[in-house]
């Protein structure tokens, strides 16, 4: 097999070639907005009898999508055209979350209305709190977010019909409201805090740092720098494309399941330290090296290929340049830092320490392994005093609203069908039962896995 492309242009279609049998097959190129065109393979199967072989579908558009467009070689990153700098410099949240929905940003009138639908579904029903009691007072929050989440479906029979579009919106508006509830309720409960119900003359963020907080002996006042910071990080990671979440997400809703079990599922695969727990992995690093005088000792293990330690927060998946969050989070994490008058806390001082060497060393430079945007959230979570486990609820709360924007785009899309990837298969060819008493004896029970 090979490969030709039918002239030097851009042209409408690709010819793959089989010279052992004399066939060809044409393969339709789509040509996006911006970015990279595809080749359309979804025919391919039918009419040659091959799939596509993509570990990880880095080389496949699993869906179309009008929501977020990422180009990895430059650090460009769009919410519905906007770029995410303008964004987190000139709007805020819910405007974001109203963005991501709706495809464009709100007038003044629906930007009220949004949000007053928003602040009317903050509250959870309050058998919900029995499910709390349940879990272990130690239990991970986003133990606690999944079997949460996935229980809204028990709760709110009104909104889970996928094919009623009223119903959709239901939920979308109840899934970006209710999350910062049921994750400062998960904290709560850890640290044997009775729960604070939400504020609807607070702001989205400025109502988490409540809740999160706040304790009812006391008043608590919120800190307009830190809920604007908050709100940054919320912005920033609204959405991001079809990465493993956003995709188990659609893969979760293509099977008709309801949104509250698709969005329990995304909160699942981003609880991956691969994934969303990627800054709280930065603190544990931090705290692995634990001195500023043993940077230099870390900053050799993490270039040696041999050595298990990989510096967390630097570099990305996708992002080839500087990560544009990134940039915005670093301004915001010493915004935070000089609002709190923090100069002395060990862990922050060995991250922007790091930071200064990894900017200015040469293999970092050469390699493009710039702090990402998880290295500066990591950094902001802890000044704000978010205990490390809540870090990856946090990210949970702020992509929620792309979650559920990429599943109602993908039950909204007339092409949409049931995931079902297919597979190389590499395992035995038919072999022939044979009774328990003439099979041979293997060394089985030695293994660790049954002990």
């Amino acid at each position: 097999m090979n490969q030709k492309k039918k002239s030097e242009n851009k042209s409408k279609t690709y010819t793959l070639f089989d010279n052992e049998n004399g066939l060809s097959y044409e393969l339709p190129l789509i040509n996006g907005t911006v970015g990279p065109d595809v080749l359309d393979i979804s025919n391919l199967y039918k009419d040659s009898g091959l799939f596509t072989y993509d570990p990880g579908f880095t080389s496949t558009a699993s869906c179309n999508s009008k929501i977020t467009y990422i180009d990895g070689e430059k650090g460009i990153l769009r919410h519905r055209g906007y770029d995410i700098k303008e964004l987190c410099e000139n709007s805020n949240f819910m405007e974001v979350c109203y963005l991501l929905l709706h495809g464009d940003l709100p007038s003044s009138e629906d930007y009220k209305k949004f949000t007053n639908l928003i602040s009317k579904h903050t509250m959870i029903n309050e058998q919900l709190r029995n499910l709390y009691g349940g879990f272990r007072r130690n239990a991970h929050p986003m133990a606690i977010m999944v079997g949460v989440v996935g229980a809204l479906s028990a709760f709110y029979h009104d909104s889970t019909d996928i094919n009623d579009p009223n119903q959709r919106m239901i939920a979308s508006h109840r899934l970006i409201a209710k999350m910062p509830t049921i994750g400062a309720m998960a904290y709560k409960y850890s640290i044997g805090q009775p729960y604070i119900y939400p504020k609807n003359d607070l702001s989205y963020s400025e109502n988490f740092l409540h809740m999160m907080f706040a304790v009812p002996s006391e008043k608590f006042i919120v800190n307009k720098t830190l809920s604007n910071a908050l709100d940054k990080f919320f912005i920033l990671h609204a959405d991001h494309e079809q990465n493993a979440s956003t995709s188990t997400v659609r893969l979760a809703g293509s099977s008709n399941a309801n949104p509250f079990a698709c969005i329990a599922a995304g909160i699942a695969s981003l609880w991956g330290p691969a994934h969303g727990g990627a800054n709280e992995a930065v603190i544990n690093m931090l705290t692995e090296i634990n001195s500023k005088d043993r940077i230099s000792e870390y900053i050799l293990k993490s270039k040696d290929k041999d050595d298990p330690f990989r510096l967390m927060g630097f570099g990305h998946r996708v992002y080839k340049n500087y990560d544009p969050r990134a940039s915005v989070m670093k301004n915001t994490a010493h915004e935070v830092l000089n609002e709190l008058g923090i100069k002395n806390d060990p862990l922050l001082d060995i991250a922007l320490e790091l930071e200064k060497i990894a900017l200015n060393d040469e293999y970092f430079i050469e390699k493009k392994l710039y702090p990402n945007v998880d290295f500066y959230s990591g950094i902001i979570l802890k000044a704000i005093n978010f205990p490390t486990n809540m870090f990856t609820v946090l990210f949970a709360i702020g992509r929620t609203s792309g979650w559920i924007s990429q599943w109602k785009e993908m039950i909204e899309d007339p092409v949409q069908k049931i995931g079902r990837p297919r597979q190389l298969y590499i395992g035995n060819e038919y072999r022939k039962y044979k009774p328990q008493e003439k099979r041979e004896k293997i060394s089985i029970f030695k293994k660790l896995w049954f002990k």
